[in-house]
């Protein structure tokens, strides 16, 4: 299995900043085949939906509403995935999910953002 724990979520003006990061940690087999990592969000009485991924080799993919704003980039040393997040807009409120792919996939718990002035 692999855990991941995400942090670096809060509030925030609009046209403000946060990174979060998602950390994974267990299986030592499944760490060591990583592959694809990245977010996605849900917001109240939404489907959730894709935010970014990124895999090994450094591709990335984002959602058409971050994209220019949003900057996925990882850590495979730390297996960390971090999501840098520029001039935020309200409609960016959402819980973040860390998601990752390693012969299954899996889920972080979680952590809330919420842009508003």
């Amino acid at each position: 299995q692999v855990q991941l724990v995400e942090s670096g979520g809060g509030a925030v003006q609009p046209g403000g900043s946060l990174r979060l990061s998602c950390a994974a940690s267990g299986s030592i087999f499944r760490i060591n085949n990583m592959r694809t990592m990245g977010w996605f969000r849900q917001a109240p009485e939404k489907q959730r939906e894709l935010v970014a991924t990124i895999t090994t080799g450094g591709i990335t993919n984002y959602g058409d509403s971050v994209t220019g704003r949003f900057t996925i980039s990882r850590d495979n040393a730390k297996n960390t995935v971090y999501l840098q997040m520029n001039s935020l807009k309200p409609e960016d409120t959402a819980v973040y999910y860390c998601y990752a792919q390693s012969y299954g996939s899996f889920w972080g718990q979680g952590t809330q953002v919420t842009v508003s002035s």
